[in-house]
C-alpha cells in the first residue's frame, strides 16, 4: 500500500523541527509500507513564485513544494492570496508525485485544515483519505474560540474523511467532544533514542527542562519561580533549560531577579542528539506545560531512564507511573517545588533501566510504525 502523506507542519530549511514528530512518524510507518511525503510550505523570502524539489532522505522519498508567501498588510486578504498559492502549488507537486511515484492508495493528512483540502482533491479520485491531528488547539480553547464558519467548514471537511487519528487519548476525545468525529484512534508519536545506551543515574537535584520558551503555553516561568522555592531547603538544585522563542530575554530577566544566574542555564535550541546528550546527564526532567497532546519529551526523558515531572496537561499523563515520574496540577509552583524537593530525596527510588523498561513496546518505531498502518488499512 503507498501512502501519500501530507502534513501541515514538517522540517525544512527554515525550521529544521517544526514536525519533526511528524516525519518521525513518517519514518516509522516506512519500514512497513512504501510512503511519500509532500510538504507545500510558504516562504514569504522566496526569490521565485514556486520550486519543487524531491529526493530520497533518511529512505523516505519527500516532495517539497515552496512557495513565496504573500505579505500584504491586510491580514484576510493576505491569508486568502497565500490559501490560493498553496492549494495552486500543491496541485503542481500532485503532477510531479504522478510523474515519480506509484500510485497511491491512501492519503495521510497532518493536521487540519490545507492538508485536507489537498486530500479531498485526491479523494474525488477515489483514494480514501485519513485526518491525523497532533494540534493543541483543539485542548487550549483555541479552536472553540474560532468562529461558527470556519467550524462548519473544519466538519464539512472531517465528514468526508474515512477516518480519524489523535496522537493522545486526551486529543482524541476532544475531537469527538468537537464533533470532528465519532471517535478517533490514538496513535501515539515515536520516541527517540531508545537505541542508545541505556546511562547511569543523573546527579540527584540536576533538573532539565526541554520546550519552546512560549510561557503561555510551556510555563518556563513556573518552573524559575519552583526552583526558587524549592531551592530554600535544597541548595544543591540546579535547572538547564534547551529551547528557544519569543520570551526567551523575558526568562532569562525573571532568572536573574530570582536569584538564578548561576543555577540556571539557558542553551538554546539544540539538535535532537544534543538534547539526548543532555537528558543523559542530567537526574530528572521537569514538563511544566498548560497543555500538551503528546508530550514527546516525557517520552525521549523516558527512554534515557529519567524521571519526569510533569503537569495533568493531557500528554503526560498516558506516560507518568509512580515508577518513572510525579504528576502535579497545571500552574502549581507550590507542587511543582514540593516535586523536586520529594524526586531529589527520593532519588534511588527510580531506576533506570525500570524507567526504560515497556517504552519501546508501545512507542518505538516498529510498534508506532504497524500501529498507523493497521489504522490505515482499516480506513473504509
Amino acid at each position: 500500500m503507498h501512502v501519500l502523506l501530507i502534513p501541515k507542519w514538517y522540517p525544512g530549511p527554515r525550521d529544521p523541527q517544526l514536525g519533526d514528530f511528524i516525519r518521525k512518524q513518517a519514518l516509522a510507518l516506512a519500514r512497513h509500507t512504501p510512503v511519500s511525503v509532500l510538504a507545500v510550505q510558504a516562504d514569504p523570502g522566496a526569490t521565485a513564485p514556486m520550486s519543487i524539489t524531491s529526493g530520497t532522505v533518511d529512505g523516505l522519498w519527500e516532495l517539497r513544494a515552496t512557495y513565496r508567501a504573500s505579505t500584504l498588510p491586510l491580514a484576510p486578504l493576505r491569508k486568502a492570496v497565500n490559501l490560493w498559492r498553496h492549494l495552486r502549488t500543491a496541485s503542481h507537486a500532485l503532477r510531479h508525485l504522478e510523474r515519480e511515484r506509484p500510485a497511491v492508495d491512501r492519503v495521510l493528512a497532518y493536521i487540519l485544515v490545507r492538508p485536507a483540502l489537498v486530500a479531498l482533491r485526491l479523494r474525488r479520485r477515489g483514494i480514501p483519505f485519513v485526518l491525523a491531528e497532533q494540534s493543541s488547539e483543539y485542548l487550549d480553547g483555541t479552536y472553540a474560540g474560532k468562529g461558527p464558519l470556519f467550524h462548519a467548514l473544519v466538519r464539512a471537511i472531517s465528514r468526508r474523511a474515512h477516518a480519524f487519528i489523535a496522537v493522545s487519548p486526551h486529543l482524541g476525545a476532544a475531537l469527538v467532544r468537537h464533533g470532528l468525529c465519532a471517535e478517533a484512534t490514538v496513535v501515539p508519536n515515536t520516541i527517540p533514542g531508545l537505541e542508545r545506551p541505556l546511562p547511569p543515574a543523573g546527579t540527584p537535584g540536576h533538573f532539565l527542562m526541554v520546550a519552546d520558551l512560549v510561557d503561555r503555553i510551556k510555563n518556563v516561568s513556573g518552573v524559575l519561580r519552583a526552583l526558587a522555592k524549592a531551592r530554600k531547603e535544597d541548595h544543591a538544585l540546579q535547572l538547564a533549560v534547551i529551547g528557544d522563542g519569543p520570551d526567551r530575554a523575558h526568562l532569562e530577566a525573571l532568572s536573574r531577579t530570582l536569584g538564578l544566574t548561576d543555577q540556571v542555564r539557558f542553551l538554546g535550541r539544540l539538535p535532537n542528539s544534543a538534547v539526548l546528550d543532555h537528558m543523559a546527564r542530567a537526574f530528572a526532567v521537569v514538563v511544566n506545560s498548560r497543555v500538551e497532546t503528546f508530550s514527546v519529551v516525557t517520552g525521549e526523558a523516558l527512554a534515557q531512564g529519567r524521571p519526569v515531572i510533569a503537569t495533568r496537561c493531557g500528554g503526560p499523563e498516558a506516560f507518568i507511573t509512580p515508577m518513572n515520574g510525579l504528576l502535579i496540577p497545571v500552574d502549581d509552583d507550590t507542587a511543582l517545588a514540593e516535586a523536586m524537593i520529594r524526586l531529589t530525596r527520593e532519588a534511588d527510588r527510580y531506576r533506570p533501566d525500570a524507567i526504560r523498561a515497556g517504552v519501546n513496546d508501545r512507542y518505538g518505531p516498529d510498534a508506532v510504525g504497524r500501529t498507523l498502518l493497521h489504522a490505515l488499512q482499516h480506513a473504509r
